[in-house]
């Protein structure tokens, strides 16, 4: 890094198509040359801690201690129905509006996958002090620490806040890591438990002719592997 700090990069096609995380072996170098790994499982908690706990960690036998659920005030406000080129302004009520989707990836990672959580904000110089007070007491009351990141303007020295509540969380043996369904469930229901536990869907559907591949494969033998889904860029609450 600019800091002369190692960052491991190795493989990893996107997760809209693919597993979205580098690999087992980039992971398990980290391991032997560090007290502490941070490995990102991006395009949002909803697909990239879904693929990495139901996929990665359970081929690998990899455990995390706990996970980084990483948001922006801009973001939250463009769930809230904020357009694009307003995102700059102060809006305490889009920002209220949008927080529904922080929670979804926050009840998600901690109910289904079984793991502390911090919440780090990634620091915009728009964000207002209102801003930032009214997203920390939110989470607050939820019992999940919220931490404000600012990395981007000053390296290292913003994000060592951040650093030492990662520490305390792996450090506390919180972590039960679960998965979102069984090795023994059909490819069927591994789809469903993923559309509804993670994304909020009420159910999954398929023509005839999709259903008869899926029941082909299960029956070919393939019922026991991970599924691996491929979807957009956008969240839960577009």
């Amino acid at each position: 890094t600019l800091e002369n700090n190692p960052a491991i990069i190795h493989g990893g096609p996107f997760a809209n198509i693919a597993h979205g995380c580098n690999t087992v072996t980039a992971t398990r170098a980290a391991l032997k040359l560090g007290d502490y790994v941070v490995t990102e499982a991006g395009f949002g908690a909803d697909l990239g801690a879904e693929k990495f706990i139901d996929i990665k960690c359970r081929k690998s036998g990899l455990r995390p201690d706990c996970a980084v659920v990483v948001a922006t005030v801009r973001a939250l406000k463009h769930h809230g129905g904020v357009a694009p080129a307003d995102l700059n302004r102060p809006d305490l009520a889009a920002l209220e509006r949008g927080l529904p989707n922080l929670e979804r990836h926050v009840h998600n990672i901690r109910t289904h996958y079984g793991l502390p959580c911090v919440v780090s904000i990634n620091h915009f110089t728009s964000d207002t002090d209102e801003e930032l007070a009214l997203l920390r007491g939110h989470m607050d009351r939820q019992g999940v620490p919220v931490v404000v990141s600012r990395h981007w303007a000053d390296g290292s020295a913003g994000a060592v806040d951040l650093a030492r509540e990662v520490v305390r969380l792996a450090e506390s043996g919180e972590a039960r890591m679960r998965f979102v369904y069984a090795d023994e469930d059909s490819l069927w229901d591994k789809m469903k438990a993923i559309a509804t536990r993670i994304y909020g869907a009420a159910d999954i559907s398929a023509d005839a002719a999709v259903r008869a591949r899926i029941e082909a494969l299960q029956q070919g033998g393939y019922g026991h592997y991970p599924v691996c889904v491929a979807k957009t860029q956008y969240s839960f609450s577009t």
